[in-house]
């Protein structure tokens, strides 16, 4: 839907006076529990549970690669980072929302550390594109990381830090992806309910996700 309003929009950010007006509150129903772990997609949560937000292109496929991974306690998909409330799907593809597709991951830090989240977050797509991902095209589709705690923080910086020399190494540019707090970079709004775990209740749907094929750093003896 990033044609809407012309090309222009795929590569420039939309000024804030610009954006779309939004609303008070979600257009549609958001589910409560999510279609694999069961779990609640809003909490409550256990005690402990740690909260991050990521972006990687289209989140159908992005989601998945998360509520795979041992330590999760639920996902979800969303909108973030932009400055229209409540947008729909609709608006956050004309690119007039500020937007992109954010991937909400709950987990247990006491068995998945944030650099084990980071690490499937840099080698799950390339981080390199600026406004895209392979053939998806839009400010929506940016690259992101939105954190809830300092260490989280820390951890981006780093990670991101050690990825790029390896990723120069294989002939690509530089990182784009955009690191700011949650609280920066603003609410996150639920997505629609048919995009929510989509690749669980569609497994032949569309998975733009691909990652440059280059390894994110390790920890020695990890």
């Amino acid at each position: 839907m990033n044609w809407l309003f012309g090309s222009a929009l795929r590569s420039t950010m939309v000024a804030p006076d610009r954006a779309l007006a939004g609303r008070d509150g979600y257009a549609y129903r958001v589910p409560e529990t999510h279609t694999v772990l069961g779990t609640p997609l809003a909490g409550p949560w256990p005690e402990g549970t740690r909260v991050l937000y990521v972006a990687m292109g289209c989140f159908w496929g992005a989601e998945r690669a998360f509520w795979q991974l041992p330590g999760v306690v639920t996902t979800a998909v969303g909108y973030q980072g932009g400055y229209t409330p409540f947008p729909t799907y609709e608006e956050t593809c004309t690119g007039m929302t500020g937007h992109t597709e954010m991937v909400l991951v709950a987990y247990d830090p006491t068995v998945l550390s944030d650099d084990d989240v980071l690490r499937t977050f840099w080698e799950s797509h390339d981080p390199t594109q600026g406004y895209r991902q392979g053939n998806d095209v839009g400010t929506q589709y940016r690259s992101a990381i939105y954190t809830t705690t300092p260490e989280q923080a820390e951890a981006a910086v780093r990670t991101r830090d050690e990825y790029q020399p390896r990723l120069t190494r294989s002939g690509f540019g530089d990182i784009t992806t955009e690191i700011r707090t949650a609280d920066e970079a603003g609410p996150f709004f639920y997505a629609e309910g048919y995009h929510q775990q989509y690749l669980d209740k569609n497994p032949n749907g569309y998975c733009g996700l691909g990652g440059t094929g280059v390894s994110c750093p390790r920890p020695t003896g990890a």
